[in-house]
C-alpha cells in the first residue's frame, strides 16, 4: 500500500511539475522580445517607405545581378589541364578536326578560345595566335557583363541612404520651427529615421561589396587560367606544325 502511495505522489509531483512548467512557458512567450525578423521590419517601416524601398530595390537588383554572374563564372571555371591533355591526344591521334571536336564537347571560354585558334591554324600558328588573342578579349567582356552595375548599386546605396539622412535632419529642424521648442521629444522622430536609412544603406553597400569581390576574384582567376592555357595551345600548334 505505502508502494501505491509513493508511486501515485511521484506521479503527482510531475504531473503538477508539468502544469507549472507549461504555464512557465506560456508565460515567457508572451514576454519574450520581438524576433530580429520583427525588429528588421519595424525598423524599415520606421525608416520611411520612400528612401527605404529604394535601398531594398537597390539590394534585390544587385543580388539578383551579383547571383546570375556567380552561377555563370562557376558554369565558366574548366580544368585547363585535363583540355589541354585531351586536345593534345586528339590532335595526335586524329588531327585539328579531332581537337575541335573535343573543344565543342566542353564548356567554357577555354574551350571556345581553343576552337578559334585551332579553326586558324591551317593558316599558319601567327594566324591562331591572333585569332586567340582576339577572341580571348571577347570572353573577358562576357565574363565582365554587367558587373558594373553591382559596383553602381555599391555606391548608389549609401549615398541614398545619406539622402534620407539628410532629409530625416530637414525634417527635425521642421519640427522644431514648427514646436518651437529643441527639446528631444520633437526631433527624436526625424533624427531616428536619418539614422535608419543611413545604416540600412550602409548594410545594402556591404553585402554587395562582399560579393562583388568574391566575383572579380573569380573572374581574375578564369582570366589567368584562359592567358595559361592560351599559351599552352599555342605551344601544342606549334609542335603539331613541327
Amino acid at each position: 500500500m505505502k508502494k501505491v502511495v509513493n508511486v501515485l505522489s511521484v506521479i503527482g509531483f510531475m504531473f503538477f511539475g508539468a502544469i507549472q512548467s507549461t504555464f512557465a512557458q506560456e508565460a515567457a512567450k508572451t514576454t519574450e522580445e520581438p524576433t530580429f525578423h520583427q525588429i528588421l521590419k519595424q525598423n524599415f517601416i520606421d525608416g520611411g517607405p520612400g528612401f527605404m524601398g529604394i535601398v531594398l530595390v537597390a539590394l534585390i537588383l544587385g543580388l539578383a545581378i551579383a547571383i546570375e554572374r556567380i552561377i555563370y563564372l562557376n558554369m565558366a571555371t574548366t580544368n585547363t589541364k585535363k583540355l589541354l591533355a585531351n586536345v593534345d591526344d586528339a590532335l595526335s591521334s586524329g588531327g585539328v578536326e579531332a581537337a575541335k571536336e573535343v573543344c565543342r564537347n566542353t564548356k567554357g571560354p577555354v574551350a571556345s578560345i581553343f576552337y578559334q585558334g585551332l579553326d586558324r591554324v591551317d593558316e599558319g600558328v601567327e594566324e591562331a595566335e591572333k585569332a586567340v588573342v582576339a577572341y580571348g578579349g571577347v570572353q573577358m567582356g562576357q565574363l565582365e557583363k554587367n558587373v558594373s552595375w553591382v559596383s553602381l548599386f555599391i555606391a548608389l546605396a549609401p549615398m541614398l541612404g545619406f539622402m534620407g539622412t539628410v532629409i530625416g535632419m530637414i525634417g527635425a529642424f521642421n519640427d522644431i520651427a514648427v514646436a518651437n521648442d529643441i527639446s528631444p521629444a520633437v526631433v527624436a522622430d526625424g533624427i531616428k529615421v536619418a539614422l535608419l536609412t543611413t545604416v540600412f544603406g550602409l548594410i545594402v553597400a556591404i553585402i554587395l561589396q562582399i560579393f562583388y569581390n568574391y566575383i572579380v576574384a573569380k573572374i581574375d582567376g578564369i582570366v589567368n587560367n584562359m592567358e595559361d592555357a592560351s599559351i599552352s595551345l599555342i605551344d601544342l600548334l606549334v609542335k603539331y606544325k613541327k
